[in-house]
């Protein structure tokens, strides 16, 4: 018979299932992906899933990243650059996008030296055994749910922020953005969402123009030379402050969680180089011009999300516009966590292709259930988004930062690591390991004091009086993941 899963000699060491030939206990364990007894009928559902999940070209993962990575997060930007000032902001920008090209180029690699990894829980798996693999996978569904829980936060505070009235409940709000994330949800290969990735990218790309132009406007008539921006630091900021403002950006650059599940569906991932630098460099460039050009305009004052220094009007249509952002996004997270719970219950089955009537029917279930849950974090936990901002710092750092360095010296470096072929990249990932770290303590820190100061009554008495960030994570709010 034939099996689904690719075998590659990309790492002569380790098996097609990715386990280490000499170690007896490293997962996963020796088995098949489907049992060996099956008839023709099944081979066929085998086939059309194969050819189902492997219709990823590079041009549509550049997509899919662009809808996981670039949303409305990046108008917090301006709010960055006013604390840090342009100077900083600027390198800020383009330095971690740097980095960020840099581990998911990683990334990338472990997943051509081990095709048998499907998500990011299997090189748990690679690292740390059994142990590893469920920790990895914990913390990769624990996150996207929470991710998806601020996407319907966000789609409740934009409905609330469009329809501006009192009369009706937000709870009535948060169940139409969880009905919509979950009929976004319903397509279960990555290649049947592309086309909505089209849809998040002009959407955004929309929403972030019309607020630059109408800030643009806006500083001109009061004049430019008026705007108190500054090269520097403005205010004397504390350290919480100026790792909140790096964290916006360090959190909008985080797209590497998700790779190993899209590159799974690739029909040729060696091209996912070309991805990884495609939407590096655009995001570079997006989040250095959206953050110089509107603290350029408005200056320290500048709101975040920056649209809402825009004028009440704009803001409504740059909020109009960037609703598929938020939605698309959402379901994207919903769509990765199911596929990964659907894949390990029906590992041996062939109903994990979602091709047949009991697939398509555990599938719903399932993307129904974890709507519900993510809707339920949103609505029922107090400090949601501080809640959020420590699962960012817990998980996305590592995901993100620190975890591609520490694969990069176990599973894929060939020789001693101060070896002349190796000693540059060593150095390299010592320190991105290290800014991982930072982030990690930084991101928690930060987060903490942040609930502290929210305790504080008459802060919190402001935080609900029209202003529509207070509502919101500090850093990586969920304007888009």
């Amino acid at each position: 018979m034939s099996y689904p899963r690719e075998i590659s000699d990309a790492n002569p060491d380790y098996g097609s299932d990715g386990r280490k030939m000499d170690s007896p206990n490293a997962w996963p364990p020796d088995s098949k992906a489907l049992p060996d007894a099956i008839d023709d009928g099944e081979q066929q559902i085998i086939e059309a899933g194969e050819a189902k999940y492997h219709r990823l070209g590079w041009k549509r993962l550049t997509i899919m990243l662009i809808v996981e990575a670039i949303g409305l997060g990046a108008l917090s930007i301006p709010s960055a650059f006013a604390t840090l000032g342009m100077v900083a902001g600027v390198i800020c920008c383009v330095g971690i996008g740097l980095i960020a090209i840099y581990t998911s180029y990683v990334i990338g690699q472990v997943k051509l030296a081990f095709p048998a990894v499907r998500h990011y829980g299997d090189a748990g798996g690679l690292l740390m055994g059994r142990v590893g693999n469920e920790l990895f996978t914990t913390m990769l569904v624990l996150q996207l749910v929470f991710l998806t829980g601020s996407n319907c936060l966000t789609g409740t505070i934009a409905f609330r922020h469009l329809a501006q009235n009192e009369h009706v409940c937000s709870v009535v709000f948060g169940a139409v953005s969880a009905i919509i994330l979950l009929l976004l949800s319903i397509p279960s290969s990555f290649a049947d969402m592309a086309f909505l990735g089209y849809i998040d990218f002009v959407s955004i790309v929309a929403a972030i123009g019309i607020t630059i132009i109408a800030t643009g406007i806006k500083g001109t008539e009061a004049g430019l030379s008026t705007v108190d921006w500054s090269a520097l630091p403005q205010g004397n900021p504390s350290f919480s402050d100026g790792f909140i403002a790096i964290s916006n950006i360090v959190f909008a650059y985080t797209f590497a969680s998700c790779l190993f599940s899209f590159m799974d569906e690739m029909h040729t991932p060696k091209d996912f180089t070309k991805s990884v630098w495609t939407l590096g460099i655009l995001q570079i460039v997006i989040y250095t011009i959206t953050g110089a050009t509107i603290y350029a305009f408005v200056g320290h004052k500048v709101d975040s999300p920056a649209l809402l220094s825009a004028g009440s009007i704009v803001s409504k249509v740059a909020f109009g516009i960037a609703l598929p952002v938020i939605f698309i996004s959402g379901a994207i997270c919903t769509i990765v966590a199911g596929r990964l719970i659907h894949g390990r219950i029906y590992e041996k089955s062939v109903t994990r292709y979602v091709n047949t009537t009991k697939g398509w029917i555990t599938w719903l279930a399932l993307i129904t259930v974890l709507t519900i849950l993510a809707w339920i974090i949103a609505e029922a936990i107090p400090f949601f988004d501080d809640l959020l901002s420590i699962i960012s710092a817990l998980f996305t750092s590592g995901f993100s930062f620190y975890l591609p360095p520490i694969m990069w010296f176990v599973l894929i470096r060939k020789g001693s690591w101060y070896s002349k072929e190796n000693l540059f990249l060593s150095i390299v990932n010592f320190l991105v390991f290290i800014f991982g770290l930072v982030v990690l303590v930084g991101g928690l820190y930060s987060s903490i004091q942040d609930i502290v100061s929210g305790l504080d009554p008459a802060r919190r008495m402001g935080a609900n009086h029209g202003h529509l960030e207070k509502q919101l994570p500090h850093w990586q709010r969920p304007w888009g993941i």
